[in-house]
């Protein structure tokens, strides 16, 4: 989803509380043999109408894994309850740091519940709440802190946190790239990070840049296809119908433990454009 779009949706939710080369030393001969998973942003529209009956329908549309995006309003152990029943994992969730710097433990206590193996935050904040406009170099070298302060903590309670990055990330300032600063300065004992490819290319980066020389600081990958429209802007879409190629992107992914497919906009059934994009990825030769 969009920087804007996701912040607003997870702080209006109010949550409840593969080498380059197939050598024989390579740890993930075929990534694709990782189970398919599903960040469930993707279908935030249906969940609140029929929770329940729509992760079943995940499930028979090809999904293990999801990612939450939201409780709706449920308990730990209501949501993970859900899960269960519908065959399905969360393996992780997403919380801005706007809502993880003042409910940590509320947070980190609720996540273990569900029995979550990681906590993402998908959007920063600036130092000074007061100040407009982009963030600064000097924020982004202020959020690197709090990745790894909020790291330990969610470390300590046996979980693992990272950041996930939108287009923002790639902007630059006296020629450093945020983005790259965010990487040389968080602990890599304390922050992975979740690397949401389709961003990365719409921001004109190329993400086996990144993966190729530092695999394993990626263990998590958001997986979409993104077509330019009308206006110049880019949008997702149904995995193989726009520009990307993960083909070289998850051969350089050799870190990668969990990807989890997100499509944000429609312009057919919903479960039918997931159940291709889960096909997609699941005959994708790589």
């Amino acid at each position: 989803m969009s920087f804007t779009s996701r912040r607003t949706f997870l702080k209006a939710s109010g949550a409840a509380v593969a080498a380059a080369c197939a050598g024989a030393g390579r740890l993930a001969a075929a990534p694709l043999r990782l189970p398919i998973g599903l960040q469930l942003y993707s279908v935030r529209e249906l969940l609140p109408k029929d929770f329940d009956g729509t992760l079943r329908k995940l499930r028979a549309a090809g999904y293990t894994e999801v990612e939450a995006a939201g409780y709706y309003n449920r308990t730990a152990a209501e949501f993970r309850h859900a899960m269960d029943q519908a065959g399905l994992r969360c393996i992780s969730t997403h919380h801005p740091l706007s809502d993880l710097r003042p409910r940590l433990d509320e947070l980190i206590e609720y996540g273990h519940n569900l029995g979550l193996d990681y906590i993402i935050s998908p959007s920063p904040v600036r130092r000074d709440p007061q100040a407009k406009g982009p963030l600064t170099l000097d924020d982004w070298r202020w959020v690197a802190g709090e990745l790894n302060r909020i790291g330990e903590k969610v470390k300590a309670a046996g979980m693992t946190f990272g950041y996930h990055n939108h287009g923002p990330e790639f902007g630059n300032e006296g020629g450093v790239v945020f983005y790259d600063e965010l990487l040389r300065l968080t602990d890599p004992k304390l922050v992975v990070f979740e690397m949401d490819c389709g961003w990365v290319f719409a921001a004109g980066r190329n993400p086996v840049d990144y993966l190729s020389k530092m695999p394993q600081r990626f263990p998590l990958l958001h997986v979409k296809d993104m077509v330019r429209g009308a206006t110049g802007q880019f949008h997702s879409t149904v995995m193989g119908r726009g520009g990307m190629d993960y083909r070289p992107i998850l051969r350089a992914a050799t870190g990668l433990k969990h990807y989890f497919i997100e499509q944000e906009e429609f312009d057919i059934d919903p479960i039918e454009a997931l159940r291709l994009d889960a096909d997609y990825m699941r005959k994708l030769d790589v």
